[in-house]
């Protein structure tokens, strides 16, 4: 059952979906807004065997802060036993993922629905 994303801040809004959270982020992902979603990232990756959906779509801007958030929050919930998807359709930011080798760690999916529906869990290590 979904639910509204609930506003926790301006870059980052949080819901839970079929047994996933979604990490929704929102507007320019810089260094300012990767300060605001820290705390929150950590405490949605911080429970044991977390499965976890960050979704990118609704990204304008996002640079290396970004990317480290995405390290981040693959290292905490690998660390844990869990499953961490990424849903992104944003060119430059699917080249970023390309380009920094990030996309073939944390394949980006197209859509929620194909995210949700994934089985295989984020792998290999940095």
């Amino acid at each position: 059952m979904a639910h509204d994303p609930a506003p926790l801040s301006r870059h980052l809004r949080v819901r839970e979906e079929r047994g996933h959270t979604v990490l929704e982020f929102h507007g320019e992902i810089d260094i300012l807004a990767a300060v605001e979603i820290t705390p929150l990232l950590d405490s949605a990756t911080g429970r044991p065997q977390p499965q976890v959906v960050i979704d990118l779509r609704p990204v304008e801007f996002f640079d290396c802060s970004g990317l480290r958030l995405l390290y981040r929050a693959r290292r905490r919930v690998l660390d844990r036993g869990g499953r961490l998807h990424l849903v992104c359709t944003q060119p430059l930011t699917l080249r970023i993922l390309k380009v920094t080798g990030l996309a073939p760690l944390l394949p980006p999916s197209p859509s929620l629905d194909e995210a949700l529906s994934r089985p295989e869990a984020t792998s290999g290590s940095w």
